[in-house]
C-alpha cells in the first residue's frame, strides 16, 4: 500500500505520468472541460472535496515547477486564494503566472488533464507545471 496520502488511482497514475512542463489542472466544479482532455471527477457533493484539500493531496506527491492562476481569481478573491497564497510563499508553487480567464480556459485545452473538486466557489482553479526532481 502506497505511503503517500494520495490513494485515488486514477490521480495517482496521472501524477506519476507528468513529464516536465506539463499541465495539470484542479478546478472548481464549473470548470469546463475541452473535448480530449481526461478528467478526473471527484466532485461528489458542493465542497466535497474541497479545492485546497486537493490541491495539498496532489502537491504531495507532484513536483511543480511553476502555477497559473486567472487574474479574475485575484479580483474576486474565493476563500481558497489565501491558502494558494501560503502554498506560494512556502515555494510549493514554483513561479506564478498570471492570465485572463478565457485565456486560462484555452490553457486547459493544453492540459494533461483536469481534476474536478467539489468546490462551488467562481474562479477557484488553478494550472500547475510539473518540474522535474533533479
Amino acid at each position: 500500500m502506497k505511503k503517500t496520502p494520495l490513494l485515488n488511482i486514477a490521480l495517482s497514475r496521472l501524477v506519476a505520468s507528468l513529464g516536465h512542463g506539463d499541465v495539470l489542472l484542479i478546478g472548481d466544479a464549473g470548470l469546463p472541460v475541452p473535448a480530449g482532455v481526461e478528467l478526473i471527477d471527484l466532485a461528489l457533493t458542493p465542497g466535497i472535496p474541497d479545492f485546497v484539500s486537493t490541491l495539498r493531496t496532489v502537491l504531495a506527491e507532484m513536483q511543480v515547477e511553476s502555477h497559473v492562476l486567472a487574474e479574475e481569481t485575484l479580483q474576486h478573491n474565493p476563500p481558497a486564494l489565501a491558502h494558494i497564497e501560503q502554498m506560494n510563499a512556502r515555494g510549493e508553487l514554483g513561479a506564478r503566472h498570471l492570465m485572463s480567464h478565457a485565456a486560462f480556459k484555452q490553457l486547459s485545452a493544453q492540459a494533461k488533464a483536469i481534476v474536478r473538486t467539489g468546490e462551488c466557489q467562481p474562479y477557484t482553479n488553478i494550472a500547475l507545471v510539473a518540474g522535474v526532481t533533479f
